[in-house]
């Protein structure tokens, strides 16, 4: 049985992830590179180490591979137009984005639940897309907020968090 590509995606879009924006620097004009990614993920947690996707035709792939590190930014639910603007081929998506310059030189966003500033460790090939993997040296988060979700092709809209039972 083959497995047909929209059918494969459609099932996919199942899954409810949240959304990053992940950012590096263009080693050769040391500008700022992003692109919105929902394939994300923890690896490991000592040492601790994470891990995204990025399509072999991605525009700033060359810039993912070389730099070494890397930053992944994880959207709240306020900021669907930073994913929308980064998952964009547009040569003008740091145009009045709030960011700041991270210790190892990649931009983190403003605004976000979480940062992590990662050193890229591995590269791995994974049918038409390129697995990163880094190791967290840095990272900074919230203790209020909600995330940015994506689920079957769409932003998910949601209430605040019902309180736990118990707490």
């Amino acid at each position: 049985m083959s497995v047909d590509p929209r059918s494969f995606r459609k099932a996919l879009g199942c899954f409810a992830t949240g959304v990053t924006v992940v950012t590096t620097v263009h080693p050769d004009t040391q500008t700022p590179a992003g692109v919105t990614v929902s394939a994300f993920s923890s690896l490991s947690l000592d040492p601790p180490l994470v891990l995204f996707c990025l399509g072999s035709k991605t525009s700033s792939l060359e810039a993912f591979k070389t730099f070494g590190h890397f930053g992944i930014n994880v959207l709240s639910e306020t900021q669907r137009d930073l994913s929308i603007r980064f998952a964009n081929r547009s040569e003008d998506k740091w145009s009045g984005v709030k960011w700041e310059k991270g210790a190892s030189g990649v931009p983190l966003l403003g605004g976000c639940i979480a940062t992590l500033e990662c050193k890229l460790v591995n590269t791995i090939e994974g049918g038409d897309h390129l697995i990163f993997v880094g190791q967290v040296e840095r990272l900074t988060h919230q203790e209020g907020g909600s995330p940015l979700i994506y689920f079957r092709g769409a932003y998910l809209d949601y209430g605040p968090p019902a309180p736990v039972a118990g707490a």
